[in-house]
């Protein structure tokens, strides 16, 4: 055993010799910043979670949702609905859904932005809740983009051209809803 601690001495001590340990702080950051930059790289078989439906994401809650009174007339398929004065994206209620329910298949972020909007039938001014429904691919149908009081991207809460779709298994997008949560004072 002995012999076998004189050569490790003896090699450490040549290491230590011909390199300082700058150099040899250098090459090891090297490494291990060349396996942090090429983990991102390595391959990754997504399939399976794309396949199964994701467990425990949360619906649109229309428990809460104010049922304001429409005007006669009044389709949530058309852009011009009343609540949809801030949307951006394909109209759930043309996707399968409707003004305030994702289509079977999809399932709500649970981020949103906010708008308000006034409903003619009661002439109340009401604050909506913008969901993107997430999981599936893009609806197709219905596109609608209104932007009344839409602010820039420095205040994200009440901007509409963001995919709000953080927080889900999938960033894909399929439609967006209209919830009404409450009158505006």
């Amino acid at each position: 055993m002995r012999f076998l601690d004189q050569i490790t001495e003896a090699l450490t001590r040549r290491a230590a010799q011909s390199a300082s340990r700058r150099s040899f702080l250098a090459r090891f950051g090297g490494v291990v910043t060349a396996g942090v930059v090429g983990a991102p790289l390595l391959p990754i078989d997504r399939r399976a979670v794309a396949a199964e439906p994701p467990v425990g994401m949360p619906a649109v809650d229309t428990s809460d949702d104010v049922h304001a009174e429409d005007a006669a007339g009044d389709d949530p398929t058309n852009c011009e609905y009343w609540r949809y004065c801030g949307i951006d994206g394909y109209l759930c209620s043309c996707c399968g859904g409707g003004p305030a329910t994702c289509p079977p298949g999809s399932y709500a972020s649970p981020t949103a932005w906010v708008g308000t909007c006034q409903n003619p039938a009661d002439s109340l001014t009401y604050l909506i809740a913008y969901n993107d429904c997430c999981g599936i691919g893009d609806c197709g149908r219905c596109e609608c983009w209104r932007s009344e009081g839409q602010t820039p991207v420095y205040r994200p809460q009440r901007n509409n051209d963001i995919i709000w779709c953080f927080g889900t298994p999938s960033m894909a997008y399929h439609c967006s809803v209209a919830r009404i949560i409450g009158r505006a004072q």
